[in-house]
């Protein structure tokens, strides 16, 4: 039987994952930084799911201020997940972008705005033609400001929403929970491949 991956499952359907984390290099193949802890302490962490992480990854990496970027799985119940447990919709994660970020050359607020514009946040559990809940609109929070900053920033892209009648806002906001890396190719899956297509879509409240 073919589980609904519109759903986050139950705990009697949960995959069981394993005890040993992803095997990954921990350097960032387009700058060099380290993508894994311990960084520099005036670095700070934001993380963020809008769909593929391949192509949301690409967008913050590009951003100014921008230390690193890496991707993973969160919000889900199986431990160390790999990609293909995570397709299955069973493991109830995320896919998503952990962006570490120089507060004094970007902000929090900053990375929100780039987050909201380079996807559809109306649209539940999918982003395009990439459906299931994996690919649903979510951000994490480090610490009760970034939470508030968030939820603030989450009211006034429905409010411009609002003004052209684009539907409501899917996008869930919660505390950071266990954040695991994905496969070594997924990282900076853009950069090395050049020939990859990962579609970015647009908001709404632009058209």
């Amino acid at each position: 039987m073919q589980y609904d991956k519109f759903q986050i499952p139950d705990a009697d359907q949960v995959l069981p994952g394993r005890p040993q984390p992803m095997e990954i290099s921990g350097t960032h193949f387009v700058n060099g930084n380290t993508i894994k802890e311990p960084f520099p302490e005036h670095l700070e962490v934001a993380i963020f799911g809008m769909g593929c992480f391949w192509g949301a990854e690409h967008v913050f990496w590009d951003t100014d201020g921008v230390f690193a970027t890496a991707v993973g799985y969160t919000d889900g119940a199986t431990e160390n997940p790999n990609y293909d447990e995570v397709c299955t919709g069973r493991t109830g994660h995320a896919e998503v972008v952990k962006v570490i970020f120089d507060p004094k050359k970007v902000s929090y607020a900053e990375l929100l705005r780039v987050f909201w514009d380079h996807h559809d946040p109306t649209q539940g559990m999918r982003q395009g033609n990439d459906i299931g809940s994996q690919y649903r609109s979510c951000v994490f929070c480090l610490n009760e400001g970034q939470k508030q900053e968030a939820e603030a920033s989450r009211a006034a892209v429905q409010e411009a929403l609002d003004a052209k009648d684009r539907g409501s806002i899917t996008t869930e906001i919660s505390m950071a929970q266990p954040f695991y890396y994905a496969e070594e190719y997924h990282q900076q899956y853009m950069a090395k491949n050049e020939d990859a297509v990962c579609p970015i879509l647009r908001n709404p409240m632009h058209d």
